[in-house]
């Protein structure tokens, strides 16, 4: 999914790059109508649309009336946040002020009312022509995806609650069976067996006292297998933090080439870790893409990950300059399911909740140390 989207950007790029020459070269012959540049916006599945600085809907094409209701002139008689849902339109003026600014738009989601009165997720790739006062974008309807991604994330919270309260029954029936076990081992402890003549008493009593042993045995060997069973691990292997690094960077090298992201690697003090190596592929691609999606407007992500091995203590600690939590009002909230802390659409409140279970799950340990607009720092340390 990963090389599709990069794919998908850099072909919307293109295009618009593509409409742009064709659209000037029209402006410039004065040319009314905009025979080249008509099969573009005709025939395109997607949404696409010319907009000035000022907010209006210069062009639109056919696909994005059809999917908002309104007709071509109730588009561009009003401005463009209109159509905007009001709960978006704070981040999106946000954006489209940085597109004034001449700096292309990559990857932003927002949601649009239907002139019906649905909600629309769009996925937009927008660059400006600042000679022009002009704005070309590509806009790819993403509702139904967006809807799939919400039910996913009420089955993981479902699913997570579920297993959670499994797990607590668990421990608290082995709890409460230990009790009364060791009650009755205490009992017989107390039993007297001088002062029973009788042989078949006699016998009767060892065979509850083996009983019972055999349950307390049976009790623990089976708390254990649980711990064992409930810490994942499986596919462990040594796994090389530089090469499980450079291969996120590689499948995400578009998004931090346009977020213009700078890496302070030292990874001298600790090469490897046996640790499972999807999950910490997972860790690495969660942390990055947090960086880049919670750094300070206009500062561009500074991402340090430094590992050290010290009185047998494995550590990696990753830091960045981004926007920062507060830990004194969400500190308790921040490795929970469902949790976002700025706002920012394309948060699920996912990611830290993945890498804390991928963390403790294999042993290990996760501590955060945050200020807002100073960035953040997590500090891992892995199971010996």
């Amino acid at each position: 999914m990963v090389v599709f989207q990069i794919d998908y950007n850099t072909f919307n790029l293109l295009f618009i790059q593509k409409v742009e020459r064709t659209y000037h070269m029209e402006v410039k012959q004065l040319n009314p109508t905009n025979l080249q540049l008509d099969p573009f916006f005709d025939l395109s599945k997607d949404c696409l649309c010319i907009a000035d600085y000022e907010g209006y809907f210069v062009k639109i094409n056919p696909a994005f009336i059809a999917l908002l209701g309104y007709s071509e002139e109730e588009l561009k008689s009003r401005l463009i946040s209109d159509f905007i849902y009001h709960e978006d339109r704070q981040l999106t003026a946000s954006h489209r002020q940085r597109l004034k600014d001449n700096v292309p738009l990559i990857n932003f989601e927002n949601r649009y009312v239907c002139k019906s009165g649905d909600l629309v997720w769009l996925h937009w790739t927008s660059t400006p022509m600042e000679n022009e006062r002009l704005i070309y974008a590509i806009a790819k309807d993403i509702t139904h995806k967006k809807k799939l991604e919400a039910d996913r994330i009420s089955h993981l919270g479902e699913l997570s609650e579920a297993n959670d309260k499994l797990k607590q029954l668990n421990y608290t029936t082995s709890h409460d069976l230990r009790s009364p076990l060791n009650n009755l081992l205490s009992l017989m402890d107390l039993i007297d067996l001088t002062k029973i003549d009788d042989e078949e008493t006699l016998e009767l009593i060892r065979y509850i006292r083996l009983s019972a042993e055999g349950l307390n045995t049976s009790l623990n060997s089976f708390v254990d297998t649980f711990k064992e069973n409930d810490i994942s691990r499986k596919n462990l292997e040594e796994v090389d933090f530089k090469a499980s690094l450079q291969k996120v960077r590689n499948s995400i090298g578009t998004l931090i080439q346009n977020a213009e992201a700078k890496f302070h690697l030292d990874f001298s003090g600790l090469e490897s870790v046996r640790f499972n190596k999807a999950y910490m592929e997972s860790i690495f691609l969660n942390f990055i893409t947090n960086s880049i999606k919670y750094a300070r407007p206009n500062v561009a992500p500074s991402i340090s990950i430094v590992t050290e091995q010290r009185d047998g203590v494995q550590t990696l600690t990753y830091s960045d300059n981004g926007l920062g939590i507060d830990l004194e009002k969400v500190g308790h909230l921040i490795f929970n399911l469902n949790q976002k802390f700025h706002d920012n659409e394309d948060s699920k409140g996912v990611g830290l909740y993945l890498i804390y279970n991928y963390i403790t799950g294999l042993g290990g340990t996760i501590e955060v140390d945050s200020k807002v607009n100073e960035g953040t720092t997590f500090t891992i340390q892995f199971k010996a």
